[in-house]
């Protein structure tokens, strides 16, 4: 949480210079640039939201959580992300067809400590994304991306503009067009990855096998029959059946069942809930 409201007081830093250097410096790409940001102030907030609400304990009314609150929250940066390429598309091929004054070259430096900014911006978000396996955040950390690769076709297209001289006015226009290709694939990317999240996915197979190793170790046990594992934002649930001796009591598979539940819950995975199922054990196992 803390990073991700780094990130967002920085976003609104690097709007406000961006767009006010791109109109003061005649640049459409620079404007454009500042308006991917101030998405990106809305996407930290969502992230912000959904991360608050995926750590909300279990209750009555919600129990298995709200952790769906956190691949939502990605599915809504995600959507900022194509809404945003397509709005910024249109008015670059607006600006494209009107003729312009060639951009200032003080944008150059601007873009090139945006560039900086947002890269740096992108590891750290990425690098807490993966350490609590956070969707939204990876898909924030992936909005810096895109607005650093937006920046960095505006340092391209202003660089040509002033380079070429008269008739290069519109290329850092071009240079929005190219950067909302990529923002469009980022954008459909994360799209994906957080729809499959929602739709209740299978953790990666490494997860599945931890979960079987687990249960199998402990005593009493003597094998994994099912086993499934499905993310819910920043938790797993876990359905196992586990097989047991068959002439044990009930009394005693319930209280094995315990001993799995606890073990798992125990581990180092982020499980929230585990149902065990007791089964007997094949013949010859």
């Amino acid at each position: 949480m803390r990073i991700t409201v780094i990130a967002l007081l920085t976003s609104v830093v690097l709007a406000a210079v961006k767009i006010l250097a791109g109109l003061l410096g005649s640049s459409y790409a620079l404007v454009a640039d500042g308006v991917e940001s101030i998405l990106d102030i809305f996407g930290s907030l969502v992230v912000l939201g959904g991360l608050r609400l995926s750590v909300v304990q279990p209750s009555p009314r919600f129990p298995y959580g709200v952790g769906k609150a956190e691949p939502l929250g990605a599915l809504a940066v995600a959507s900022l992300l194509l809404m945003a390429a397509v709005a910024i598309a249109v008015q670059a091929v607006r600006e494209t067809l009107t003729p312009h004054a060639a951009p200032a070259p003080f944008t150059l430096v601007v873009l090139v400590a945006v560039i900086v900014t947002k890269e740096i911006l992108f590891r750290t978000l990425f690098s807490g994304a993966e350490i609590i396996g956070s969707r939204a955040m990876e898909a924030d950390a992936w909005h810096h991306r895109s607005d650093a690769l937006t920046s960095l076709a505006a340092f391209i297209g202003i660089s040509v503009a002033l380079l070429m001289g008269p008739g290069y006015e519109s290329a850092d226009d071009w240079a929005a067009l190219v950067a909302c290709v990529l923002i469009a694939y980022n954008g459909v990317r994360l799209f994906r990855g957080a729809m499959v999240e929602i739709l209740d996915v299978a953790a990666p197979e490494e997860v599945a096998q931890q979960v079987r190793e687990l249960a199998a170790a402990v005593p009493g046990v003597r094998g994994i029959d099912v086993c499934r594992v499905r993310r819910s934002g920043l938790v797993l649930l876990v359905d196992i059946h586990v097989e047991v001796d068959g002439t044990m009591s009930v009394q005693a598979g319930h209280g094995l069942a315990h001993m799995v539940k606890d073990a798992l819950l125990r581990s180092e995975l982020p499980i929230l809930d585990a149902l065990v199922h007791i089964e007997p054990a094949r013949a010859g196992d």
